[in-house]
């Protein structure tokens, strides 16, 4: 096990919480946060998707170890964690349409394995992240929990499935949970090649200087939440929100094409996006109700779009002249 700097508390004192994929982008963010609260924080990520370079908090240990290896669940008791967050997932839609096994390997049979820990475990709690992909085709604005459950794909149905096992695991076993369904997720750290980061490839794209496409006539609209506050209703969903269902969001709408307009006064540029057809199967407008979440994890988003925005296309920003310094050394 590989830890990233020396342990200055006592930890007998501190809760410890285990965070599946805490190598990748919202994972890593979560990471950071719980460690600068003092909580003891282990890493479990097996960096398909992953990047070390994300976990530079102070605090934070890590094992490389895929949730499907016979090893995990031992690495789960051996650090006997009061909180289990699982992010860890096949996340891409296209691809889980392509290999639906694969799809369901990770995404249903992990879930398991990290629920089968966490009862083996005795753990206060667990968290899951889910999705807003389990809604499918939206009947009515805002989406909330009430809505049909008609995924369009096997991401979304593993997705539902895992929720409904997570339910069973609290009837039967007494694992206690709450399982936030994610909007749009944006901010520092997303990978652009990844499916979802609309924001993390028009930031990369405007950095370069290079014209970004955008799918369809760009005025579909999605719910972007900024990262930093996924990551406090994650905090909040450890000690609220008991056996709870939650969306995850900002509440609000904004179409593609004016989420770029925004970018590209932040960024300063004059680059005109590629218009292509757009996908097959994309949803035309999607947001969701966060009012329960709000009333059960007394928590709500506080980063506005623009300033999550800037945050967001500074990092890239960095990232891209940091690769030019390297390319010229």
């Amino acid at each position: 096990m590989r830890t990233f700097a020396a342990q200055l508390w006592n930890k007998d004192k501190m809760e410890k919480v285990i965070i599946t994929g805490g190598c990748g982008f919202i994972g890593s963010h979560l990471a950071q946060k719980l460690a600068e609260w003092n909580y003891d924080v282990l890493v479990i990520d097996n960096l398909a998707t992953g990047d070390l370079g994300n976990l530079r908090q102070e605090g934070i240990r890590l094992e490389i170890c895929d949730i499907l290896e016979d090893r995990f669940t031992p690495t789960v008791l051996e650090f006997s964690p009061d909180y289990m967050i699982h992010l860890a997932a096949q996340a891409n839609v296209h691809k889980s349409i392509q290999n639906f096994l694969y799809d369901e390997q990770v995404n249903v049979r992990g879930t398991l394995k990290v629920m089968d820990a966490a009862i083996q475990s005795k753990v206060k709690k667990m968290i899951f992240a889910s999705s807003s992909a389990v809604y499918g085709k939206p009947e009515y604005f805002p989406i909330d929990l009430q809505h049909k459950i008609r995924p369009l794909s096997p991401y979304g149905t593993s997705k539902y499935a895992s929720e409904l096992y997570l339910s069973l695991a609290k009837k039967l076993y007494q694992l206690d949970y709450t399982i936030l369904r994610y909007g749009n997720v944006y901010g520092p750290r997303q990978n652009s090649k990844l499916e979802g980061g609309v924001v993390a490839v028009f930031s990369t794209a405007l950095a370069q200087n290079s014209r970004p496409v955008i799918y369809g006539d760009g005025e579909q609209t999605r719910d972007f939440v900024f990262v930093e506050d996924v990551v406090s209703a994650n905090v909040q969903a450890l000690h609220h929100g008991s056996g709870k269902t939650l969306n995850v969001s900002s509440g609000t709408q904004v179409s593609i094409n004016e989420l770029y307009r925004l970018m590209k006064s932040i960024s300063g540029s004059d680059i005109d996006p590629i218009y292509v057809p757009g996908r097959e199967g994309d949803i035309r407008q999607s947001y969701l109700c966060i009012r329960e979440t709000e009333e059960a994890l007394q928590w709500k988003p506080v980063t506005d779009l623009k300033a999550g925005l800037r945050k967001t296309f500074e990092y890239y920003q960095s990232t891209v002249q940091d690769g030019k310094k390297e390319d010229e050394e």
